[in-house]
């Protein structure tokens, strides 16, 4: 038994001095012969990309002056923003034709610039069915108060900012009310987000009517930029890297009148040969499964062409 535990003795004595030897032999060998081998990427591998910038741009007709240096810098931020963000920018571009086909005649009947599609963009993305934190809803994102001021009907039967035509109207309403008051459809554009009172209570304070020469809180001032950013994008889709060759198509309708009470919109939506679900589809102001109507005022119901794509 001694000499197995004088053997075992031994062996743990040379294993420690071999430990010893090789730690003392790297330590002592040059960094060249330690160095370990790195494959760098080249220079032009380790380059960013940039951005496109457009030599000049307009919003609704005025030029936006990017030959100086705060505004081009403010335009290339939200332009950098909105091309990486992949995702959000794709499903705009894929949905902008089927909405824009029902907004630009609108707003051109209404005299607002054309401009003004991109300002949807930016409030809503284009999703119908869009509610903000604070409660703003539909593609021009109108809060309940704003929608009952400009004339929108806003119950628990009924919410008409979900309604892409009657808001649409709303938002042209608005815009042209802060056209004329202002004088300019980029301070208009702002408004839209700040607030007429808040634009006018900051041009006197600083004694400024251009829009670029405002300072305002952070929000208002990207906000026109953005607007110009997607406008940018989405005409130019290319420089940007975006290739979206296969839109949402185009959804024909045919209107159904509505004066009385609708007891189910389930078998209404039933004897249209539809589901509940598509009539939502087309119909998202429609907010229960029924409706009073007690002032037997007239609606206007969308259903689908072609109903066989829905089944």
């Amino acid at each position: 038994m001694k000499k197995i535990q004088n053997l075992l003795y031994i062996c743990i004595v040379i294993s420690v001095l071999n430990i010893f030897m090789i730690t003392l032999y790297f330590r002592q060998r040059t960094p060249a012969e330690t160095q370990v081998p790195v494959n760098l990427p080249s220079a032009d591998k380790l380059s960013c990309s940039d951005i496109a910038m457009p030599a000049q741009i307009s919003l609704a007709g005025e030029t936006v002056p990017i030959n100086r240096q705060d505004v081009r810098e403010a335009l290339k931020k939200e332009l950098i923003v909105n091309t990486y963000l992949h995702s959000h920018t794709i499903q705009i571009l894929k949905n902008a034709p089927r909405i824009f086909s029902i907004v630009e005649p609108i707003l051109k009947a209404n005299g607002i610039p054309d401009d003004f599609k991109y300002l949807a963009v930016i409030e809503s993305r284009l999703e119908p069915q869009a509610v903000s934190p604070a409660g703003a809803v539909g593609i021009w994102q109108i809060m309940k108060n704003t929608a009952k001021e400009l004339g929108l009907e806003v119950n628990n039967e009924v919410d008409e900012r979900y309604h892409i035509e009657k808001a649409t109207e709303a938002a042209a309403k608005y815009l042209k009310k802060t056209y004329d008051k202002f004088g300019s459809w980029t301070l208009a554009a702002a408004a839209y987000n700040g607030g007429a009172s808040m634009i006018s209570k900051q041009m006197n304070i600083q004694q400024e009517k251009d829009y670029y020469n405002l300072l305002l809180g952070e929000e208002t001032e990207r906000y026109v930029f953005r607007i110009l950013a997607l406008k940018q994008i989405m005409n130019n889709p290319e420089k940007y890297n975006f290739s979206v060759k296969n839109s949402y198509s185009l959804e024909p309708i045919r209107k159904i009148e509505i004066k009385g009470p609708v007891e189910s919109w389930t078998d209404f939506a039933r004897e249209q040969g539809i589901t509940y679900k598509t009539l939502k589809r087309f119909n998202p102001w429609l907010r229960k499964n029924d409706l009073k109507n007690p002032r037997h005022k007239t609606y206007q119901i969308s259903i689908p062409e072609n109903k066989q794509f829905y089944k």
